[in-house]
């Protein structure tokens, strides 16, 4: 593992302030939503990943906490960091059954836990779990860009989606209950005039 605090590209011992600040812009930089389908975007997600595990690290490891060195943070990457980025990797290939059986042996719940079954459930096309996840995720760590990027981008597809079907759902039932009523005007104007546009037997 490298050092976080190059991966962030700060000098050892910054405050939490600049690191935040840091990680903000190195987030901004490698999001691969500003890729597309830039043949980049890959090499994006990955230097993502890298800058989202140095700064997870560095905010518990700063100020009260230990210092950074090379053995206490390979310690942390055995314990749940060095799983998170072989998940990533299953879930960005499409493996999703490895990727979720690795997040069920892992115990501490915590944000990236969270953010990443999310992940799977989103890819399982399970969007109520996979909202609730990422909620969660937010929620364990708010000044998470990448959770509250992925929770917006899941939020304005829910809407959409909720504002098509409904939207469709109500054009189809009036268009029915109009296309009724015509009929029923037809039949009986058709009566009047001793025609039967649709008959009873």
């Amino acid at each position: 593992m490298r050092n976080p605090y190059e991966v962030l590209e700060i000098k050892e011992g910054s405050s939490k302030e600049e690191i935040k600040k840091a990680y903000k812009e190195m987030v901004k930089k490698y999001h691969p939503d500003q890729y597309g389908n830039n043949p980049l975007r890959d090499l994006a997600e990955e230097k993502l990943r890298e800058v989202n595990e140095a700064y997870d690290y560095l905010l518990k490891n700063t100020s009260d906490g230990p210092r950074y060195t090379e053995n206490n943070y390979e310690s942390s990457s055995n314990s749940g960091y060095g799983n998170y980025n072989e998940i990533r990797i299953d879930i960005q290939n499409g493996n999703l059954r490895a990727a979720e059986e690795k997040l069920n042996q892992i115990n501490t719940r915590d944000a990236q836990w969270n953010y990443l079954m999310g992940l799977v459930n989103l890819r399982k096309g399970w969007y109520d779990n996979a909202y609730n996840y990422i909620v969660n995720a937010c929620n364990l760590e708010p000044n998470n860009l990448e959770y509250r990027q992925t929770l917006n981008n899941l939020k304005n597809r829910n809407t959409g989606y909720r504002q098509t079907y409904y939207g469709r759902n109500n054009r189809s039932d009036s268009d029915f209950c109009d296309l009724c009523f015509k009929l029923w005007c037809a039949d009986s104007l058709c009566e009047c005039f001793g025609g039967d546009l649709i008959s009873c037997c």
